[in-house]
């Protein structure tokens, strides 16, 4: 029991409970990331600025037709779920895993590690962080395809709902895979240097770069135990013509392999990240 929870409960003054001081952390931590620049460019602004990018390299002669059969889409089309998918894994993933690397050696989580926050309140912060700049990231892109790429969005409800649970799964999984892959860096200097290749590695073989289905099918099969390659096919569902589930693997969008693959990652990754957690390092 810290200091400060001994005196305000020797004055009769209740402490603040988990939820307070998660809340409080969120709007703490909100303020931080939008004082941040860089952060801003190169994990809020990344995906919209590769959209925009891939549109003008490989659209310059129209519409794009994977196979015969399937109706032609524009390429910011087919592009647009894996930089949704992307944005999630760099709002989540990366940006909690370098911050929480560089607050750990910086000092910053010793000292509050002798405040009443817990890691519960310290967790609820960072996710509620990256979910409303997750959510104002994706506004942002869906916004820029719609209105300045002409890319056509969904009207049904059902593509929305889905949509909306696959966003959620996949920014809590990869927000937790990013608190527990944060204490492999053992300085802030070296943070970058081992979180980004990972993140590089897991965009080319989930299909963000390069489109899924051309791929070769082993790598389609070593994708499938990562959890961006469920975040893209979640998003491939909401976003192309139905047509397009040809392009999947077994021919079909399989929603329910999508559901409990991104719920299996975020069980892994709470698990990961509660047992992995430390205010300092124990080699430190």
């Amino acid at each position: 029991m810290s200091t400060l929870t001994r005196t305000t409960e020797a004055r009769g003054i209740r402490s603040p409970g988990l939820v307070t001081l998660g809340a409080w952390r969120t709007r703490f931590e909100l303020m931080q990331y939008f004082r941040s620049f860089d952060t801003l460019v190169f994990t809020f602004l990344f995906p919209l600025v590769m959209l925009g990018l891939f549109s003008v390299a490989f659209g310059g002669n129209g519409d794009m037709q994977p196979a015969p059969g399937l109706p032609p889409i524009p390429v910011a089309q087919a592009y647009l779920p894996a930089m949704l998918a992307a944005g999630l894994l760099l709002s989540g993933f990366q940006n909690l895993a370098i911050d929480i690397a560089i607050e750990r050696s910086e000092g910053v989580l010793k000292r509050l590690g002798s405040t009443p926050l817990s890691p519960v309140s310290y967790f609820f912060g960072k996710i509620g962080q990256v979910a409303v700049t997750g959510v104002a990231q994706a506004a942002l892109i869906l916004t820029f395809a719609a209105v300045v790429l002409r890319v056509p969005l969904p009207t049904e409800p059902e593509k929305w709902a889905t949509f909306a649970w696959v966003f959620v799964l996949g920014i809590v999984s990869s927000a937790l895979l990013g608190v527990a892959i944060s204490s492999v860096p053992r300085t802030a200097r070296s943070a970058t240097a081992v979180v980004i290749p990972i993140v590089l590695v897991v965009q080319f073989v989930s299909g963000v770069y390069l489109f899924f289905y051309m791929l070769p099918e082993w790598l389609q099969t070593a994708a499938s135990f990562l959890p961006v390659k469920w975040m893209a096919q979640g998003m491939r569902y909401v976003f192309l013509p139905d047509d397009y589930a040809a392009l999947e693997m077994n021919g079909e969008w399989n929603l329910a392999g999508v559901a409990i693959a991104l719920a299996i990652w975020l069980v892994v990754g709470l698990v990961l990240a509660r047992v992995t957690f430390r205010w300092i390092r124990r080699d430190a």
